[in-house]
Formats: C-alpha cells, structure tokens, sequence
C-alpha cells in the first residue's frame, strides 16, 4: 500500500498523531479511537494492522499487552514527496515572518 494510501484515512492519521507522542498499548490506542470516531475495536485493530504491515508502525509484546510505536521510515518516503513542493510555502512563511517581526520592531 502506497503511504499516501496509508494516510488518507483520518482513523489512520489519528493514530500515528498517539504514537508520535509515544509508545501506547493497543488498548490504549483502542480507548481514544473509539471514543473520538465511534468504531469498534476491531475496526481499530485493523486499522492497527494496516499500519503495521505497511510500516508505519511496529509492534512488541509485553506480557498480554501489545505496545504500538510509529515507524518512521514511510514517513521518510512522504517528507521527500513534499520536499518538492516545499519551496511554496517556506517563501511565503518566511515573509510572514519577516512582517511579524517587523511588526514588533514597530509596536516598541
């Protein structure tokens, strides 16, 4: 599956959000995801091994608990896609911040 594939769904994409800020058991991830898009926990599970066996995410037993961490290597493959598009809007975020700090210069 194609990352962007990978990442066109928003359950997906929520997901990696939880494991960017850390490791989380699949309960865990089970208990946000649920309560924010109202699936089921098999519904998560997939979504889960989706993520798994496209690469974004690993997974490693602990006793009976699953613990889930983002992968970042697919991540690589969408930064480079970007990168060529990138040029767009680093000159316009770089005027915004020349105004913003011209700004303050102004209101001392």
């Amino acid at each position: 599956m194609h990352a962007f594939d990978v990442l066109g769904d928003p359950v997906r994409r929520r997901i990696l959000e939880l494991l960017a800020e850390g490791e989380h058991t699949s309960g865990a991830v089970v208990d946000v995801i649920a309560a924010e898009f109202g699936i089921s926990q098999p519904a998560v599970s997939m979504q889960l091994r989706v993520l798994r066996e496209s690469g974004f995410a690993t997974v490693r037993a602990e006793g009976t608990r699953r613990i889930y961490a983002i992968d970042a290597g697919p991540l690589a493959e969408v930064d480079a896609w970007l990168g060529r598009f990138r040029s767009f809007w680093e000159q316009r975020l770089d005027a915004l911040d020349t105004e913003i700090r011209r700004g303050r210069r102004e209101g001392r």
